[in-house]
């Protein structure tokens, strides 16, 4: 069965993917005043992308194997 999810939830997984973002940009990118428009931790709540501290970098986000599995299920990568 195909797991789908919001398009927005998707582009936010599908952008985490395509190199490691420091928890900085991720904030300042997909931040929101909008209580309605909770992308990043309808992400985080379902386990799609996970906080890993990198030495000498800090705080990162990541893409967990469950975020590669919704964007293989629908069509974001190979």
């Amino acid at each position: 069965m195909q797991e789908s999810a919001d398009p927005l939830v998707l582009d936010f997984v599908e952008w985490i993917a395509r190199e490691p973002r420091v928890y900085s940009e991720v904030v300042a990118t997909w931040k929101s005043s909008c209580p309605r428009l909770t992308i990043w931790e309808d992400a985080a709540d379902k386990g799609y992308v996970a906080r890993e501290t990198i030495p000498g970098v800090g705080l990162a986000i990541k893409v967990t194997d469950s975020g590669e599995t919704l964007l293989r299920a629908n069509g974001r990568i190979a």
